[in-house]
């Protein structure tokens, strides 16, 4: 009998009590650099302990490069076929919803989201090559229903030629336009091309309500900066200039997390930093580049988990 191909072996692993089989640890899901699922795994396992906490109670959408990120990739919302039983799950209505069903689980207008809450969950989507987890503003209670959203979040996405330097600049001015409304904000680099600004709510606000306060920021800026900032969605328009997605706030839409990895040509992740960092990239165009999943591990054990400290 002919041996197997190191990149079609099996192997069951023990994690957090349940037993998974592990398959194609050997696969290169990134060409460009040959990082293969088994690094994704070890990335996820190793971050685990500061993303966990920004998974809890949030439903997960996935994008799965199934033969890595040279090929196609879906979306996927919905629990896959095979879901192992003691997964967590929440179901969330799609009425009014943009949210379309990925897979057949869904039961009409209903989805039926996955939530991360431990790590063997974690290790199960990394498997399944889901590089990319996006979440809601929102949380689910205890009854597994939707809440209002407890966060408000900008995506700062530059136009050609601007780049992650002119986000810097426009993170400080929302920075303080958010300030001026009692809100601290927090900078993620996007693992793409831009930032992610969060801020806290003061209290649950329907999603309609963050997404106003959020579109009301980006057109204040708008006016005041014209020739660096847009707040319109139009691709035409956003040429040199950083548009601010104030959208991404609707009950229905998804931004990627903190700490997760991002499917590009290179890893990276959408990695959270100082507000020193900030500073220095919109002083310097070469001061803040998008992390590397090797860059972040270091940066978590020399720091830990910068999101949720103050900074």
């Amino acid at each position: 009998m002919a041996a197997q191909k190191p990149d079609k072996e099996e192997v069951r692993v023990q994690v957090d009590g349940r037993t998974l089989t592990i398959s194609n640890l050997h696969k290169v899901l990134y060409p460009r650099t040959g990082f293969t699922k088994g690094e994704v795994l070890n990335y996820y396992a190793q971050v685990s302990p500061v993303l966990l906490p920004l998974l809890k109670d949030r439903c997960v959408t996935r994008i799965r490069w199934p033969h890595g990120v040279q090929e196609s990739s879906f979306f996927e919302k919905n629990t896959p076929a095979g879901t192992p039983s003691w997964v967590h799950t929440a179901k969330v209505p799609t009425t009014g919803s943009r949210a379309q069903s990925s897979s057949a689980r869904s039961s009409g207008d209903t989805l039926v989201f996955p939530i991360v809450d431990d790590l063997a969950t974690l290790t199960w989507l990394a498997n399944l090559a889901a590089l990319e987890l996006h979440v809601h503003q929102w949380t689910v209670g205890r009854n597994g229903q939707p809440r209002n959203a407890d966060r408000l979040v900008i995506d700062l996405d530059p136009g050609e030629p601007a780049g992650l330097h002119e986000c810097c600049q426009v993170a400080l001015l929302v920075r303080a336009k958010l300030a001026d409304r009692g809100l601290d904000t927090r900078p993620v680099t996007s693992g793409s091309k831009g930032l992610h600004l969060y801020a806290d709510l003061p209290k649950r606000l329907p999603s309609d309500e963050s997404t106003a306060l959020a579109k009301e920021v980006a057109e204040e800026l708008q006016g005041e900066h014209s020739k660096l900032v847009t707040a319109t969605m139009t691709k035409a328009r956003r040429g040199g200039k950083v548009f601010l997605d104030w959208s991404q706030n609707a009950g229905s839409k998804t931004t990627i997390s903190p700490y997760s990895l991002r499917g590009r040509e290179r890893p990276a992740v959408a990695t959270p930093v100082t507000w020193a960092e900030v500073e220095e990239g919109a002083d310097d165009p070469l001061g803040l580049e998008q992390f590397s999943p090797e860059q972040v591990l270091g940066r978590v054990a020399d720091l830990g988990d910068v999101f949720t400290a103050v900074d």
